[in-house]
């Protein structure tokens, strides 16, 4: 995943910048960059922030930086924002992308006389100088911006800076957000909604979907209206956002506690159960919802330890991910031994995590775990997003079960397997239950989730989970 931040500004925006870009520290954690156009011209700065926060690493390059327009980036793929001259000029580039058809564009550039594009340390081509070529084979940056979004096959959003301004643009069909704030003296343009709120900009304007706005410190112009159909990622509410976020209108932390309320009106175990506990940080509001609806205490049996610790999943070593994922989380003994609990977590995706976690709990002395997903069965790898590092719909654990059970005719039965009221569902269901040693296992249905998101299914992307484009 990426996150994008823009601004345009009358005086110097070096720092709403770099506190902008910071602010999206939650959705990357291997690149991040700034580029800034102003008297000295352009400047640009990329650092690796794997190890040490993105503060700590361009601190001293926003020192040097004098500039009213400017555009960041924290990455989990490409360095990135890039920065290109062509026959349009010189210009800048930060994308939140996922480009399917790299391979087919990139043929069909070389065809066209491109002659080169650099590669990174794993000899892939980076994905936001990809568009970039994109948006130079048109007359005009606006022109090219159009060009890349119909190019295109999965989804980009993006921010490209000029000496006169900055553009913004939404995904085609609206899959990750943008959102615009305004104050005084500018204007920014964020991924995340709370971003800006802090450095005084007020709500603005939500881009739809395919949108297309050119930004500068006097105003906004609309270059692409926005298109009527709309799919924007659910995934959004459920894990990635953060919980001060709000996306077509609707707050990521008052979702989460709908969604736990609506697992707790379905579930049978609250009986068995003397507290309610969510999987740090993305399991906790879920955990809140669930806890009152149902009625029993909110509890912390562990804590993650923040301060150091970087978020579990990104480094590519899978054993390393493992690794993080027990360093960060302290136990509370009194709160574990001999305790019957709901555990709510954001989801289950190679389940290796949460396996590793209740096996946890249990030897540190849990009487009985109840696992609760926040979102359905993940049983069709992302197409839109690069939200996991999954390469094969093989390395979820639902596919693995359903593989297992019904041999080379599984795809065959993967609607049957995506209704919660089929039995292929619930036997599915309780072979992950079995496989990961929980007590019980309950996930919530895709209708309650559309529900406590209050969006009709249609302007919603919920492809990994029924498949449906």
């Amino acid at each position: 995943m990426s996150g994008i931040f823009g601004v345009a500004s009358k005086g110097n925006a070096a720092y709403d910048l770099f506190f902008g870009i910071d602010y999206h520290s939650h959705l990357g954690t291997r690149r991040g960059g700034m580029v800034v156009y102003g008297r000295d011209g352009f400047s640009r700065a990329i650092h690796n922030i794997e190890n040490t926060p993105f503060r700590t690493k361009f601190e001293h390059d926003v020192e040097g930086m004098d500039a009213g327009l400017g555009i960041g980036c924290i990455s989990d793929y490409e360095p990135q924002p890039i920065l290109v001259q062509s026959h349009l000029g010189t210009f800048a580039v930060a994308t939140v992308s996922k480009i399917n058809n790299m391979k087919e564009l990139i043929s069909e550039a070389y065809g066209s006389g491109y002659s080169q594009f650099q590669v990174m340390s794993s000899e892939e081509v980076n994905a936001t100088e990809l568009v970039a070529s994109l948006i130079n084979q048109r007359d005009s940056i606006a022109e090219g911006i159009r060009y890349a979004q119909e190019r295109v096959d999965g989804s980009l959003t993006l921010l490209v800076l000029t000496k006169e301004g900055v553009y913004a643009a939404r995904d085609p069909l609206g899959r990750t957000p943008l959102q615009i704030g305004k104050k005084e003296d500018g204007y920014c343009a964020s991924f995340e909604s709370f971003a800006y709120v802090n450095l005084g900009y007020k709500d603005y304007k939500e881009l739809g979907p395919g949108e297309i706005v050119f930004m500068t410190p006097e105003g906004i112009e609309q270059i692409r209206e926005p298109g009527e159909r709309m799919q924007i990622c659910a995934f959004l509410w459920v894990y990635y956002g953060y919980p001060n976020s709000v996306y077509q209108g609707i707050s990521v932390e008052e979702m989460r506690y709908r969604n736990g309320a609506l697992l707790a009106k379905r579930d049978d175990t609250s009986d068995d159960i003397d507290y309610a506990a969510g999987v740090p940080d993305s399991g906790t509001a879920h955990a809140i919802g669930y806890a009152n609806e149902a009625r029993v205490p909110f509890e912390r049996p562990f804590i993650k330890y923040t301060p150091t610790w970087p978020r579990s999943f990104m480094p590519t070593n899978q054993n390393v991910r493992e690794m993080i994922a027990r360093m960060k989380l302290v136990p509370v003994d009194g709160l574990i031994r001999g305790k019957r609990m709901a555990l709510i977590d954001d989801s289950i995706v190679r389940g290796t995590q949460l396996r590793d976690t209740i096996k946890y709990l249990y030897n540190s002395g849990a009487q009985k775990v109840h696992v609760k997903a926040a979102c359905p069965p993940i049983t069709f790898a992302c197409k839109y997003l690069n939200f996991s590092r999954s390469r094969s719909a093989m390395d979820l654990i639902s596919r693995r079960v359903i593989r297992d059970i019904e041999g080379d005719k599984d795809e065959e039965k993967l609607k049957d397997y995506s209704n919660p009221d089929h039995e292929c569902y619930k036997h599915m269901v309780e072979e992950i239950c079995r496989r990961q040693g929980f007590d019980s296992l309950q996930f919530v249905r895709l209708d309650d989730m559309l529900e406590a998101i209050g969006l009709p299914e249609c302007r919603v992307c919920t492809y990994c989970w029924n498949g449906r484009e």
